[in-house]
């Protein structure tokens, strides 16, 4: 008589497996946590650089500046503020309209006047906030006139709004499925070992006993998975690093540790949970059950 194949799951194998699909999962949660901090960043930089300029009177003094100059920087609103002179601002219109507009040529005069770049805080950079801050200033005699970009501001705000909701969206959904996937993940790797479950109940032991094994083992896969995940994602980043400069402006080495220990965080707790409920599962199963 032929001998009868048998059919099994290699336990290593299962478990390889499993170890290999949570990291997957968890790469694509620490790529999105660190696309969410770069975008976090990008948005700080680009509401720090959101301000007004204000445009001082021909006759306005050194003195006078340094009173507009001291009296917003006391409103504790203002991250920096850039002076510059007549001459300094006519070198920059030259150079953006080219020689062959010369209007000191065809003037023989300097049109332009003292200006102050006002840039405010991220808390600070809304249309009615500058507004606000804007109003004391252009009340001073000093000061001819205070140009605040309203729809840039307004256009910034709105698009950085945009972005955040959709990544916090992307963020909540690619959770939502790297739960499902490492719970099925799980349990498949406890389905292998049902019968072993059903042998060690037969003989009396309890249901804690029996689940503590699969709780410590599926913890180490979590953890492993973690730190698998999270030598890709370092060497993901060192090679954006390397191929792009401004990366490492937008993220630094602190922050991607902290998602990286998140993320070994993360593959036990979620590891830990699955198995949990596929143990219980299982243990509440008959020995009929275990072939369905």
């Amino acid at each position: 008589m032929p001998k009868k194949r048998l059919h099994h799951i290699p336990l290593f194998s299962t478990r390889a497996t499993a170890t290999v699909s949570v990291a997957l999962v968890l790469v694509i949660l620490g790529i999105a946590a660190l696309v969410g901090l770069a975008t976090h960043s990008l948005s700080k930089t680009v509401r720090d650089n959101i301000g007004f300029v204000v445009i001082f009177s021909e006759e306005v003094t050194a003195d006078d500046i340094a009173q507009v100059t001291k009296k917003l920087e006391a409103t504790g609103a203002v991250s920096s503020t850039e002076y510059s002179s007549p001459d300094e601002i006519l070198a920059r219109w030259q150079k953006m309209v080219g020689e062959d507009e010369d209007i000191m040529r065809l003037a023989d005069v300097n049109p332009f006047t003292p200006e102050l770049e006002v840039r405010v805080k991220e808390g600070y950079a809304s249309t009615d906030s500058i507004m606000m801050l804007a109003a004391p200033i252009m009340l001073m005699p000093q000061v001819y006139e205070v140009k605040v970009h309203n729809e840039l501001i307004d256009s910034v705000n709105s698009t950085l709004r945009s972005v955040s909701l959709t990544l916090v969206a992307v963020a909540v959904a690619l959770l939502i499925v790297s739960f499902v996937l490492i719970f099925n993940t799980v349990r498949l790797s406890v389905y292998s070992k049902r019968f072993l479950i059903n042998t060690m109940q037969l003989v009396g032991a309890t249901r804690g006993f029996v689940r503590r094994p699969f709780l410590m083992e599926s913890l180490v896969n979590g953890a492993v998975a973690g730190v698998i995940a999270s030598a890709i994602v370092a060497g993901m980043l060192l090679f954006g690093m390397r191929l792009d400069v401004s990366v490492a402006s937008l993220l630094s080495w602190p922050q991607a540790c902290a998602v990286m220990s998140a993320m070994v965080v993360t593959g036990m707790v979620i590891c830990l949970i699955a198995a949990v409920f596929a143990c219980n599962r299982y243990l509440s199963l008959g020995y009929d059950d275990l072939y369905k």
